[in-house]
């Protein structure tokens, strides 16, 4: 007879390895932070037996950004689906997995609400630990699971939609943030800048795309903070600066170059964040940068930072496209460090929208 999810192999009675997590452990991770409902077995921390990543992008996009409660609604409907495939993408049970990792935060309350709710209740049915993990702090951890030369220490850009920061990475649950956005984070700006433009959702990629067509030192957009002495950053001036740009050449009845103004507003974004990336990096005195999160994604961002890490005798480190968006891979991954460092979380932990790095 096949197996089937919940067959237990030969009848064996559970024996779960909470001792030492060896290098075997199995961990069923579970994403739902946002708009993309993930599942993934990760065996050891750093080998992807599956990730299973369900996009809502055609649902959100009449709407031109995310829709909140029908994100959630998606979450229901996609995520026991989703686990069903990574574990039979894994050749696994439910009584193979050791533990049970989940997104606790930060992210949509009622989107978090839906992974954490069907994690504690594996975990609970299956006996094993339930680890609720910082989404951000996966966003490091997709870096070590593609590239087996990426260790800690390392100041990390994490850049989204919804965040954007730089973190130096001083060890395993060892974190200090050097600096972030002070008001829209760059993955936000891309998606105001793409609606004002009238580009189809999400902005980012189209930007990224009609960027490749134009000439991005057409247009002289400001980079706000650049030279300051801190590593902060600031991109609400600059999506401003770009409607303001627009309206007044519309005015004039000039024939605006949606290109050319991709380009140049992509390429201010480039030049702010890898000079702020540059310069904690050698403040933090290590020598790799680890790139993470959706905006890792960017051509410009990925070409801009790789030479100018190659100037300085840096080494960058990226993800593959599919571990920059949210995924679950980077979450097992994530759990399964903690678990190592003895941290878990009980039954009744809640999630948490504005959850904090550190």
């Amino acid at each position: 007879m096949p197996r089937t999810l919940w067959t237990t192999p030969e009848a064996v009675v559970l024996e779960r390895r909470i001792g030492d997590w060896d290098e075997d452990v199995l961990v069923l991770a579970i994403e739902t932070s946002c708009d993309e409902t993930s599942a993934a077995v990760v065996k050891g921390g750093r080998e992807i037996l599956s990730n299973v990543i369900v996009s809502q992008v055609d649902l959100h996009g009449e709407y031109g950004g995310i829709v909140p409660e029908i994100a959630s609604r998606a979450h229901v409907e996609a995520l026991t689906p989703a686990i069903g495939e990574a574990l039979r993408g894994s050749d696994l049970t439910f009584w193979d997995i050791d533990a049970i990792a989940a997104t606790l935060g930060p992210g949509l309350i009622g989107s978090l609400l839906v992974g954490v709710a069907e994690a504690k209740s594996i975990a609970a049915v299956l006996q094993v630990p339930f680890v609720g993990v910082n989404h951000l702090e996966g966003h490091l951890y997709s870096n070590l699971l593609d590239d087996h030369n990426a260790e800690f220490p390392a100041v990390a850009l994490i850049i989204s939609g919804g965040h954007t920061m730089l973190v130096h990475v001083k060890g395993h649950g060892n974190y200090e943030v050097m600096g972030g956005t002070i008001d829209d984070a760059a993955g936000e700006a891309f998606d105001k800048v793409a609606r004002f433009l009238g580009l189809d959702y999400p902005g980012g990629p189209e930007i990224d795309r009609l960027s490749l067509l134009g000439d991005p030192t057409a247009i002289g957009f400001p980079r706000a903070l650049m030279f300051e002495g801190d590593f902060d950053v600031s991109y609400s001036g600059l999506k401003t600066a770009v409607i303001n740009y627009v309206r007044r050449a519309e005015a004039r009845g000039e024939i605006v170059s949606i290109e050319d103004i991709a380009a140049s507003f992509q390429q201010a974004v480039v030049d702010v964040q890898v000079a702020k990336t540059i310069a904690a990096t050698k403040a933090a005195g290590v020598h790799r940068v680890f790139l993470c999160g959706g905006v890792a994604a960017n051509s410009g961002l990925r070409q801009g930072l790789a030479e100018a890490c190659q100037k300085d005798g840096f080494s960058l480190h990226v993800p593959p496209m599919e571990l920059c968006t949210d995924n679950a891979a980077m979450i097992g991954a994530c759990g399964t460090a903690m678990l190592r460092r003895g941290k878990t979380s009980g039954l009744n932990a809640s999630p948490d929208p504005n959850l904090p790095l550190v």
